[in-house]
């Protein structure tokens, strides 16, 4: 089911390739078709919706938003456990994400002159939450928290009905939670474009966030620039580093649970410990065959799965560094021994009880993380994915007189004798 190798130049070789082959295939057809279905809307609006959600989803409600009574009472009639558990959760999230708030600055020189930076958060930003077979309320908290630190005006939310044209009912208790401002139940690309141009009914937003299909990641990213968004998201992916002291059967549980997001999911295991290698191909036989997902657990770590002895500890370090994961788990004796030492990664998870689904659901940092290799660099999704700055600058006749020479030298070597101009006309000869 997983390989287990040994390091020697050529299958640590191997393994980028295989990743970076995964991570790089373009469907054309996907393109082609996102493309009809963005500029569909864009012309047609809401009838366009309407008419690829009654395509696509089987059943299209008579009203897109979703009113705000169904949301409050979906939330009333939630399970209290499940409800205490998203307010505990997102208290977590919350008091992690306060500590990335930025200040704005104001900077006044002794001359009259003043410089300065404002920071504020969008004014409507779009949430694309699954809400079909993978419905994933965690989402909801980790995009919408660190949104209304930033100081986001409105959130708008999009999840696709379910197939009798209804709310997927936690997606909802977790909107009611997370301070969602209006729902819509519409799904796939021509949910994002209705987000990126606005349509009759739906607004039009700043920034779209959140995780989709192979249809919504392309639609954000044909239609990044007429909006922002969070970042084009790739298969998942773990890669735990792991010595003599790491207990197979965690390393297998933690492995699997990855693996069973997609067929194209990637887990890896580096260790220097061959006994540590052979337990944990054992245990992932014989844990796999006790969960329902298996035959995607089973493709997954087929085709994308290693469990690679290296030689050393550095080792480890430079090739974890070189694949940049999504999820980094160390297990070792001293795991805090590497986390100066490990530069590229999405989150880094330290010790047999840090578990990556701690980080996915409870814990605080966010879990929208880069996947692919970009967490060389790209961030994790937090409050100033949320936020824009301006600058300001005041001067004094003063102080632009002293400051005039060196602008008009620079200007002059640049050849735009305009931008020269507006200098000199404030101070005639």
């Amino acid at each position: 089911m997983i390989n287990v190798v040994r390091t020697d130049g050529n299958a640590e070789k191997e393994l980028l390739s295989t990743l970076r082959s995964r991570s790089g295939k373009v469907n054309e057809e996907v393109t082609k078709t996102v493309s009809g279905i963005i500029s569909d809307v864009r012309e047609q609006g809401d009838a366009a919706v309407r008419a690829y959600t009654n395509r696509f989803d089987g059943h299209c409600p008579e009203v897109f938003e979703v009113d705000r009574e169904l949301i409050n009472d979906a939330l009333t009639e939630a399970d209290s456990a499940f409800v205490d558990a998203l307010l505990n959760a997102m208290e977590n999230i919350s008091v992690f994400h306060q500590r990335q708030k930025q200040q704005g600055f104001i900077d006044a020189k002794p001359n009259g002159v003043i410089m300065g930076q404002r920071i504020r958060g969008l004014d409507r930003v779009g949430l694309y939450v699954p809400g079909g077979t993978a419905a994933y309320p965690s989402t909801v908290l980790m995009n919408c928290v660190p949104a209304k630190i930033a100081g986001v005006r409105e959130l708008i939310m999009v999840t696709p009905p379910r197939k009798d044209g209804t709310a997927n009912p936690d997606i909802l208790v977790a909107a009611a939670v997370a301070g969602v401002d209006r729902v819509f139940l519409m799904g796939g690309a021509q949910a994002v474009a209705a987000l990126a141009f606005g349509t009759e009914t739906v607004p039009k937003v700043d920034k779209i966030v959140g995780p989709g299909n192979i249809f919504v990641a392309t639609a954000k990213k044909l239609l990044y620039g007429v909006v922002d968004i969070d970042m084009i998201a790739g298969p998942s992916e773990i890669l735990i580093i792991a010595d003599e002291s790491a207990n197979p059967v965690y390393l297998a549980a933690d492995l699997m649970s990855q693996a069973e997001h997609d067929v194209l999911a990637s887990s890896i295991l580096l260790t220097t410990s061959e006994t540590v290698a052979d337990a944990t191909a054992a245990e992932l036989e014989r844990q796999v065959a006790a969960l329902p997902r298996a035959e995607i657990i089973q493709k997954a770590l087929t085709d994308y799965g290693v469990i690679m002895i290296c030689q050393n500890q550095q080792e480890m370090i430079d090739l974890a560094n070189e694949l940049a994961p999504e999820h980094l788990e160390v297990m070792t004796a001293n795991p805090f021994d590497y986390l100066g030492k490990l530069d590229n990664a999405g989150s880094v998870f330290l010790g047999q009880y840090a578990p990556e689904p701690l980080g996915d659901y409870y814990a605080g940092p966010n879990h929208v993380l880069p996947t692919s290799g970009t967490a060389r660099f790209f961030s994790p999704l937090g409050v100033d994915s949320f936020i824009k700055k301006s600058s300001y600058i005041y001067y004094t006749e003063d102080a632009l007189c002293e400051a005039k020479d060196d602008i008009l030298l620079i200007a002059g070597k640049e050849q735009l004798t305009a931008h020269a101009n507006s200098i000199q006309v404030r101070f005639p000869l």
